[in-house]
């Protein structure tokens, strides 16, 4: 009985999935989860029946908030990008730099401070060191996507201080499907980009082994706004993965290799006129697997390892006029992550559940052509040890300690710059090797309280320290997709981050909510800083150049607070469902000390409407309402603010497979931007040369087997 209550809070805690209590089925957002989650609590189901697409994905028992996009809301949405999938959700925003590269942002964070995972090992691609850089990771063949904040971040490591997303998917099987065979294939069109979407996933298996193989294509043309076509703004990405797993009565093992290679383009200023276009592919395996003893002081033991070979080409017109290859990164990682979950300790005063935790990676990134005076190539490399302590004392109160040590060396090329940042004349920046080392060190606490009326409240309090990034201390020179000259500075010192965050949540019964603030102070926080000087191609020319903004790597102190509530509430009984109302609203706000704003921040933003959900339909008409940005950091413009109207309609109905191959069958329309409005948004580097897609009807279907 302990072991089952230890399993159960081990959940929330986030170092115990599904897949370890065998494949338990965990309804959440009208999908069934069987596989690891990093971090997933149990969602009770609203009063009318189940969970269904569009419901508030509140998820109890955790001392954070975790967002989750479950495959109805994938299904849906059909989103290309992670960004896509998260850019309207409380605290969620995304780069939008192009349609192929659009990474998500959380709470005002992005790039280096936030984590892209697939199944548990990060993504292992350069979009941390550019805003127009693809993540090599499709959504369409996620079953969800979960964002984790707060206290859980330890886990993955100081460069997660902002937030972790993770992808979820089958590609590493866990379980054998009921049956011996399941899939599902899903596609779409959506009418402002000529866009075309299709997936496909199928598992096999019987007795201890199964087989899984998906694959995805996506292609879409320059999408209109309410200003014309945007220009240069075409998209299309393939590819897939194949897994093998071998499941036994104490877990499994497995290991999934996959590829993904793509083609977009970058629309707005001088990108458009010289058609750039990046060219993004990947290689990657990785392995995973789990074994949880009969007896002994360990529950479970679960291992994670991957490593991938990434490249792209930057591809344009050059000065001479001739259309090419101008630009080369190419990026190898491996990482590797060993977890020992001990078994529940019954104390005096209450029971303790937790693991202990080891962490490696490798980084090299080289660079050719001329990203190579931008960055010459870098070794990075880092080491953790960290532990996740939970103590459950009775009356729904918890306690809950993390900690986490890191080594992280970062070898690179520095290059020394003038204090001004602008050319002596006679005399060129002297360059350098130079490796840096780093320990950062980081805790955090939390109390988790559940209250009267179905109530849970908690709060939670971290320090977290993050090394600099080897481009944030190595970077040295023009940047042409993104339009930027940028400037590292190799003695970066720690960022120190010291966060305390507050939250009430309700998750039954005809009215559910989500509300949390939180309070973060940095010292030494690193950001891009527009000088105001213009450059060409060379250092010799800023000052005097008009092609790219210089932007310098600085660090000051600073301050982000913020909030995000959602909520929904059961009005009507229609059916087996209801007819009701959502609501929603996020801001954050962020300071440096001498009173200036941080750079590209996401707008205030407040959104409401009407659901219908019963009897297998699901319609929703939905405002969001974002609010001009005007806290604008130096050489930084107002955002104007904008509304989205949305609405969408869907019927999914269950069949026999015996009759019709398949399960079950949903289809459905939805439109985005119906009144057609101008978007742009505030965190884009290029929010005043490039406008979001106008008014757009999707058509989605997807089956079940």
């Amino acid at each position: 009985m302990a072991k089952a209550a230890g399993r159960a809070r081990l959940v929330a805690l986030g170092v115990l999935t599904a897949g370890a209590a065998q494949a338990e089925d965990i309804r959440l957002d009208e999908i069934t989860v069987s596989s690891p989650s990093p971090i997933v609590g149990r969602a009770a189901a609203p009063a009318g029946g189940g969970l269904g697409p569009g419901v508030l994905p509140v998820v109890t028992d955790t001392f954070s908030p975790v967002t989750v996009i479950g495959r109805s809301d994938i299904v849906r949405e059909q989103p290309r990008t992670l960004g896509d999938a998260l850019f309207d959700r409380p605290g969620l925003s995304a780069t939008t730099y192009a349609p192929g590269a659009n990474r998500p942002i959380i709470r005002g964070l992005d790039t280096s401070r936030v984590r892209i995972q697939e199944n548990g090992i990060g993504v292992q691609d350069v979009s941390d060191l550019g805003e127009d850089h693809a993540v090599p990771i499709n959504p369409l063949v996620s079953d969800r996507i979960e964002v984790i904040r707060g206290p859980a971040t330890l886990r993955y490591g100081s460069q997660a201080i902002g937030g972790v997303v993770s992808a979820e998917n089958r590609r590493i099987p866990r379980f054998v499907p009921a049956g011996g065979l399941s899939g599902q294939v899903l596609g779409g069109y959506s009418s402002v980009d000529n866009g075309r979407n299709g997936a496909a996933s199928v598992e096999a298996g019987g007795e201890n082994v199964v087989i899984h193989a998906d694959g995805f294509r996506t292609a879409q043309d320059s999408y209109r706004t309410p200003l014309g076509i945007q220009r240069n703004s075409a998209a299309e990405s393939q590819g897939g993965a194949v897994g093998l797993s071998y499941v036994f009565d104490r877990g499994f093992v497995g290991l999934a290799f996959s590829h993904y290679d793509a083609l977009y383009q970058i629309p707005g200023g001088e990108a458009a006129e010289r058609r750039t276009r990046l060219d993004p592919t990947q290689d990657k395996l990785q392995a995973q697997g789990e074994y949880r003893p009969l007896d002994g002081p360990l529950e479970a033991i679960r291992f994670w390892l991957g490593g991938s070979i990434y490249k792209h080409n930057e591809i344009g017109i050059g000065e001479d006029g001739q259309d090419g290859i101008r630009s080369t990164f190419k990026n190898r990682e491996v990482e590797a992550r060993l977890e020992l979950q001990h078994v529940p300790v019954l104390l005096p005063f209450g029971t303790l559940t937790g693991a202990l935790g080891i962490q490696a990676d490798r980084r090299t990134l080289g660079t050719g052509g001329e990203a190579n005076t931008l960055l010459a190539p870098t070794d990075s490399r880092s080491n953790a040890l960290y532990l996740f302590e939970e103590l459950a004392v009775g009356n729904g109160l918890r306690f809950q300690a993390a900690g986490r040590i890191e080594g992280a060396r970062a070898t690179g090329t520095a290059t020394q710059f003038p204090g001004d940042f602008l050319p002596v004349e006679g005399e060129e920046p002297v360059s350098f090797g130079r490796r840096r080392r780093f320990a950062p060190k980081s805790a955090s606490f939390g109390i988790l309280q559940d209250l009267p009326y179905d109530l849970v409240a908690s709060v939670t309090g971290s320090y977290v320290e993050r090394a600099p990034s080897a481009f944030e201390l190595y970077s040295r020179g023009p940047h042409d997709a993104t339009e930027t000259f940028e400037i590292g500075d190799p003695n970066l010192k720690k960022e120190r981050a010291r966060t305390i965050e507050v939250s009430l949540r309700r998750n039954v019964g005809p009215f559910r909510f989500e509300a949390t603030g939180y309070h973060t102070r940095y010292t030494g926080f690193i950001y891009k800083r527009l000088t105001g000087a213009r450059c060409d191609d060379d250092f010799a020319s800023c000052g005097s150049g008009d092609e790219l903004a210089q932007v310098v790597y600085t660090q000051q102190n600073a301050a982000f607070h913020g909030a995000e509530i959602a909520a929904q509430l059961d009005l009507i009984p229609i059916g087996n469902g209801f007819i009701g109302l959502d609501a929603q609203y996020d801001y954050v706000r962020a300071t440096f000390d001498d009173g200036t704003f941080v750079p590209r921040i996401p707008p205030h933003r407040v959104g409401g409407g009407l659901f219908l959900r019963a009897d297998g339909w699901f319609a929703r008409i939905n405002l969001l309402h974002a609010f001009a940005h005007t806290e604008t950091a130096p050489f930084e413009t107002v955002t104007p603010g904008y509304d989205n109207l949305r609405a969408e309609v869907s019927y999914t109905k269950p069949l026999d497979p015996a009759v019709y191959g398949a399960s079950e069958i949903t289809f459905g329309l939805s439109g985005s931007n119906l009144l057609d409005a101008v978007i742009r948004n505030s965190a884009s580097f290029k929010k005043d040369e490039v406008a979001l897609p106008g008014r757009s009807v999707r058509l989605f279907m997807t089956a079940r087997f």
